[in-house]
């Protein structure tokens, strides 16, 4: 791996101030140019498979902030596409999907896995060439249980219920829906590495809905299995895992899954962060909405995290996906702040 890319550096276990920066959804609707290539596309999964596309969109926020990573275009739904379910995005009403049966699980055919989703190999080929060399690649997934959340549901509900009562009811053929989905994760990243990524982020964007016994068996050990398998093909690859809303159980889910890096979402208080930090990177944790009210809010929220995190191995970020509301200023002004810190 090249030696001066500072995201990599600081998974290492290094400290960098000020820390390298990039943003969650960093590549979306609150860029004019990211709209305009969206309208182009003419559906989004048009967008994530269109390989010139998806560069595009991809690169986008490099030129215009120079951000320190470059994460993927794609979605955390491409795996189950990929697995012959139906997946279809509608304006104002998010990603929907033929919700699973038990019997469909047991069916599920992997047979033309990568050869569906080749377009997104080919993207990250084309952006590992085209990157500037100091810019950190990441490739990403869906975590399993996330992605069964749609799968079950077919659609995002506010506490998963459908997935968490499916879960209950029909515990075996829910299991055997996060083994194929961990193999078939697992694999879809091992291929982004091959493809030029230098970085797996794994996002868990649900794993705040469950109790102990199912993060457990759910979020940690699905995660664990997908750790396993890409650092056996690639051992030195940096995998960073954010399991949003994880709360107490952020303690133990780096040391139970093997990551390398912690991503943190917002409600996680500065001083457990540093505690969480001891043991690795943290990515984090800045609340999006400061983003979108920017002001003092914003240069407050920046400040605290530097001051409680920037003596160590951080990675800044927002503690989930900026929105699309997020005025291009007040970007502006967080990289301003996080840069010109001293």
């Amino acid at each position: 791996m090249p030696q001066d890319r500072i995201v990599l550096d600081v998974l290492r276990g290094k400290a960098a101030f000020p820390p390298p920066l990039w943003m969650m959804r960093q590549a979306g609707r609150y860029l004019p140019e990211y709209r305009e290539t969206r309208r182009r596309a003419g559906s989004f999964l048009d967008l994530c498979y269109d390989p010139d596309l998806a560069v595009e969109v991809t690169l986008q926020p490099i030129e215009r902030f120079g951000f320190d990573a470059s994460i993927l275009f794609s979605d955390i739904l491409v795996v189950p596409h990929a697995l012959g379910r139906d997946v279809r995005f509608e304006e104002g009403r998010g990603p929907l999907l033929t919700p699973i049966s038990a019997a469909e699980i047991a069916a599920l055919d992997g047979e033309t896995f990568h050869v569906n989703l080749e377009p997104v190999y080919e993207t990250v080929r084309r952006l590992r060439a085209r990157l500037p060399d100091e810019t950190t690649l990441i490739g990403f997934c869906g975590a399993p249980w996330t992605v069964a959340t749609y799968m079950i549901a077919g659609h995002g509900t506010p506490d998963q219920s459908p997935a968490r009562l499916f879960a209950y009811r029909e515990p075996a053929a829910f299991l055997r829906l996060l083994k194929v989905l961990a193999d078939h994760s697992a694999a879809y990243l091992i291929r982004q590495v091959e493809a030029g990524a230098d970085v797996v982020q794994i996002f868990d964007s649900w794993s705040g809905v469950l109790d102990e016994a199912s993060f457990e068996l759910f979020c940690v050990e699905p995660v664990a299995e997908i750790v396993r398998q890409v650092k056996a093909a690639h051992p030195n690859v940096p995998i960073i895992g954010f399991p949003k809303g994880a709360g107490d159980h952020y303690r133990s889910y780096r040391q139970k899954t093997g990551v390398t890096g912690l991503g943190l979402d917002w409600t996680v208080p500065l001083s457990t962060a540093k505690e969480l930090q001891r043991d690795g990177a943290v990515q984090g944790n800045l609340d999006p909405l400061r983003l979108v009210a920017g002001g003092k809010a914003l240069a407050d929220g920046v400040a605290a995290i530097l001051k409680a995190l920037g003596d160590g191995p951080l990675i800044f970020n927002l503690g989930h996906g900026i929105t699309p509301e997020t005025p291009l200023a007040h970007v502006e002004q967080m990289v301003k702040l996080v840069r010109s810190a001293s």
